[in-house]
């Protein structure tokens, strides 16, 4: 097995049944090894630098009605919250002074939030923070729409096509979305010159390991600058309330194998690895991962944005517990980086 590993690290691709032979693999000695080798291609390139990023919720209203999220436009139960553009200026405001240099928007599609809207709030960020990258992830646009929140400042745009199957891309979502308008979206923004971001959701409901397989051509094909991978978690006011959650351990395989693919890429130990284990952030960088996002959006709506359950935002995964945070990367051999981190840095 592990001349699998010694392979992807030296060659950076595997053949089908490489990649399969990872991801069914429970062999305690042969995973640590991948771990290892990933963490170490990772500090080959960015040195023990973990990169923050300011994340700001800026609405959980959506138009869509995906099958495994909390705030989809079918959830009843929910308090709905928009941002204003002054209270997004605020956290970018208080998060420039914890020393972010990057501004991650993050929000469902909700159409109240126009484009003329996205535009001016891209443009009055840019202007008052000149030296810091600016990421969207608000979901599906037209390629014009895309061009005009880059050409006004957007540096990064982050969209996950959650699944390369297209039945399985059915399976997860309302029949008015399809899985060719989200690759469509992602080669736009390439096209465009975003910093591009893709990833998954890793044990959502049907997936098997042969979608895993597409899953990681597709993004070996795409070669995105960034890859944002997570567990599935469920929420319980959706039809996947009673699923079960996804594995950490196969959510760390994959990170390890994309760090050993993209060795450049930005990768995100993401928020849901610290929902499903305490010491889940941690996990996620000893596997490869160089990028944490605390939350910069107001402490009062942060529990709205629930896309799964019990999802945190409080602590080291606040902007307001950045102590904890380097207290915590310290403690793994690591130190929180102020620096954008761009693509490759």
């Amino acid at each position: 097995m592990k001349t699998w590993v010694d392979r992807l690290r030296q060659e950076q691709t595997l053949p089908p049944e490489g990649y399969k032979a990872l991801l069914v693999c429970r062999d305690a000695d042969t995973l640590a090894y991948l771990h290892r080798q990933a963490r170490e291609v990772s500090q080959a390139h960015f040195g023990p630098k973990i990169y923050i990023r300011g994340l700001i919720e800026i609405s959980n209203c959506c138009r869509n009605n995906c099958c495994y999220c909390g705030i989809r436009k079918g959830n009843a139960q929910i308090e709905r919250y928009r941002l204003s553009r002054e209270t997004i200026l605020d956290c970018c405001r208080q998060g420039y002074e914890l020393g972010f240099r990057t501004f991650v928007m993050q929000g469902g599609e909700d159409p109240a939030q126009s484009s003329d809207w996205i535009e001016e709030t891209v443009a009055a960020i840019r202007k008052q923070f000149p030296d810091c990258a600016i990421t969207l992830s608000l979901g599906e646009k037209s390629k014009e729409e895309y061009q005009r929140f880059f050409h006004t400042g957007a540096n990064r745009y982050l969209l996950r096509h959650e699944t390369y199957n297209p039945t399985h891309y059915g399976q997860l979502h309302p029949a008015e979305m399809s899985q060719h308008t989200r690759i469509q979206c992602l080669q736009w923004l390439q096209e465009i010159g975003y910093q591009t971001g893709t990833g998954i959701m890793v044990g959502s409901p049907g997936q098997t390991t042969e979608h895993l397989v597409e899953d990681i051509a597709f993004i070996e094909r795409f070669r995105p600058q960034m890859i944002g991978i997570g567990p599935f978690i469920p929420h319980r006011d959706t039809p996947f309330a009673t699923s079960t959650a996804g594995s950490m351990e196969q959510t760390l395989i994959l990170l390890s194998i994309f760090r050993l693919m993209l060795p450049n890429a930005l990768i995100p130990s993401t928020t849901a690895l610290a929902t499903l284990a305490a010491d889940g952030r941690e996990r996620g960088i000893l596997a490869g991962a160089n990028v944490v996002m605390p939350n910069l959006s107001p402490r009062e709506e942060r529990q709205k944005y629930t896309l799964y359950n019990n999802k945190a935002s409080l602590g080291a995964e606040a902007a307001e517990g950045l102590a904890i945070l380097k207290k915590q990367m310290q403690a793994i051999g690591y130190e929180i980086s102020t620096e954008r981190g761009d693509f490759g840095n």
